[in-house]
């Protein structure tokens, strides 16, 4: 372990100042203030992403992430939406077997004053992906739900709030309700809430690490599903 870059937190005034940038958006008060961003904020996320990928790889997990390619930005992508505010109130980072944030299977951290938690699994599939994965869920249902039973035990559930109202494209016929439920899903992953004063404590990288432990095997039967999806693509688009 002596090999890990060490972890203590988060700046203890990361949440104070992105409760400040809430107020504050603007970017002469932001370029004032950048100096603490960096150090409260930007600086200890980037300390946590590969203190979290280095223990992964020392424990055998095929996520990966540095301080370069995993930090999402503070400032908002504002080209498509009616908020017109130039900076995100939250933090947060991805990691996924690439070490990209384009990559599907991930582990996830966000940290806001509203809510903190981690999370794992694959959001926002593309739709050829997203047909993919329910196939798999169709085709493997037993165990799949005897997965999903194990998770249950240690509190991790699917999140169904973001869910279709009737069977997708290719899945009219299935009438089964509790494959009904699981097609309908538009992502799949899980989520642990966390307490935010544990974000400024090592607390926040072990519960990333922990949850990675326990979905993996959700992870690597998505990446069964997906996977072949994303070659043929690659292949295409390389001829």
């Amino acid at each position: 372990m002596s090999n890990i870059p060490p972890f203590k937190g988060m700046g203890k005034k990361a949440l104070p100042f992105l409760k400040a940038l809430g107020f504050h958006q603007d970017r002469d008060w932001f370029k004032e203030n950048k100096a603490l961003y960096e150090s409260e904020v930007k600086v200890p996320l980037g300390d946590l992403i590969e203190h979290v990928s280095a223990r992964m790889e020392a424990e055998g997990l095929p996520l990966r992430g540095t301080r370069k390619t995993s930090l999402y930005r503070v400032n908002r992508d504002v080209r498509f939406s009616k908020n017109k505010d130039p900076y995100n109130t939250h933090a947060s980072a991805l990691l996924t077997r690439t070490g990209t944030k384009k990559d599907q299977g991930f582990a996830y951290v966000h940290m806001s004053n509203e809510r903190s938690f981690v999370a794992t699994g694959f959001y926002g599939l593309a739709s050829a992906e997203l047909a993919a994965m329910r196939a798999a869920i169709v085709a493997n249902h037993a165990k799949l739900q005897t997965m999903l039973d194990g998770f249950q035990t240690q509190g991790l559930a699917f999140d169904f709030s973001e869910s279709l109202k009737r069977n997708p494209r290719g899945f009219e016929k299935l009438d089964d309700e509790a494959l009904q439920k699981l097609v309908r899903l538009k992502h799949h992953h899980f989520v642990r809430e966390m307490d935010n004063k544990d974000i400024t404590t090592p607390k926040i990288a072990d519960a990333l690490l922990e949850l990675t432990h326990i979905t993996l095997p959700f992870l690597e039967f998505g990446w069964a599903a997906i996977d072949p999806v994303r070659e043929e693509e690659a292949l295409k688009n390389a001829t």
